[in-house]
């Protein structure tokens, strides 16, 4: 009767305890990032956000405080014409209002944008669409979950509750008319309007991309009397939708925007992938040269930061959720 070499018995047991020391490290891994996504990605946007502020009050006119208008769902309409010529669109990524809802807790900077890098910042204002306080079919996306997760609690608002968004022309006041959810590929929910209203969106449910939640407002005061100014119409996706080639083009005034990365370079973070990887290689080298403790204390700071940047690179691949 034969039996098991204590060697083949010694390489099982090692194969075994490697493929469960991987596990581990996976498993930790992927708790770190989903950390990362839930509430180290706040950090980068409170720091944006603090910028964009700075950045809106220093606008010409925002510190002047509005002229008092008539209010009244009637104002909205462009009732005369008007000599005021069209204000140029803001650069993508800029500042250009603060949107304030005070029944969920928002006070925030709008940046102009719905791509990746505009929403990491803060709620962004979809560029083919008017400004608010225009008439027409204002729309801002958000992030419900990351990045500071200025619209988490979107799903509270009912009919009545209000919504303030100052640009460098005013504040404007916008009541709560509707809110429901719709398909990703629904970009109707973004078309023209002939009054003056405010679409925001976000993901629904709370840490999917499966739908989008649209809360509809209509403006109550006066509108801005310019005419509105959007960007040319591109491929329409509601954002934290993965944009494909097939996408169909966007009827007039409706805009678009991707939280997907598709299409980022992958070069950023295969490197800081390396890095970390170099990083522990060389601790686990000196740890058997030295005492443990003392590499892996010199190189853990290290591999953290190596990691933070590599989060930051490898969360453009991940499926969007605002």
């Amino acid at each position: 009767m034969s039996g098991n070499s204590p060697g083949t018995v010694a390489s099982v047991r090692t194969v075994i305890r490697g493929v469960g020391k991987t596990c581990i490290a996976a498993g930790l891994l992927i708790l770190l990032f989903v950390a990362y996504q839930l509430w180290g990605t706040g950090i980068a946007e409170a720091r944006s956000q603090r910028e964009l502020k700075r950045q809106f009050n220093a606008l010409p006119g925002v510190a002047t405080p509005p002229t008092t208008t008539p209010t009244g769902v009637a104002a909205t309409r462009a009732t005369s014409p008007t000599t005021l010529p069209p204000l140029p669109p803001a650069p993508t990524g800029s500042a250009v209002a603060i949107i304030r809802i005070p029944k969920i807790g928002v006070d925030d900077a709008v940046v102009e944008g719905v791509g990746v890098e505009d929403l990491k910042k803060g709620p962004g204002h979809y560029p083919n669409t008017p400004m608010p306080g225009q008439v027409g079919n204002a729309a801002i996306a958000g992030h419900r979950t990351t990045y500071g997760a200025p619209f988490y609690r979107l799903n509270e608002l009912s009919s009545g509750d209000d919504i303030f968004v100052t640009t460098r022309d005013g504040t404007y006041d916008y009541k709560v008319s509707s809110s429901n959810s719709v398909s990703p590929s629904d970009v109707a929910v973004l078309n023209p309007t002939l009054d003056a209203q405010l679409t925001l969106t976000t993901c629904t449910p709370r840490f999917t991309a499966s739908k989008r939640l649209v809360v509809v407002s209509t403006l109550i005061s006066a509108a801005d009397p310019r005419p509105s100014t959007v960007r040319a119409s591109a491929p329409a996706v509601i954002p934290g939708d993965t944009p494909t080639p097939a996408a169909a083009p966007a009827a007039a005034g409706v805009a678009v925007g991707s939280l997907s990365g598709q299409g980022a370079s992958t070069a950023p973070a295969v490197t800081w992938a390396v890095i970390c990887a170099v990083v522990w290689a060389l601790a686990w080298v000196a740890g058997r040269r030295w005492p443990r403790w003392a590499a892996y204390a010199l190189a853990t700071p290290v591999f953290l930061i190596s990691l933070w940047f590599f989060f930051e690179n490898f969360a453009r691949f991940v499926p969007a959720n605002l």
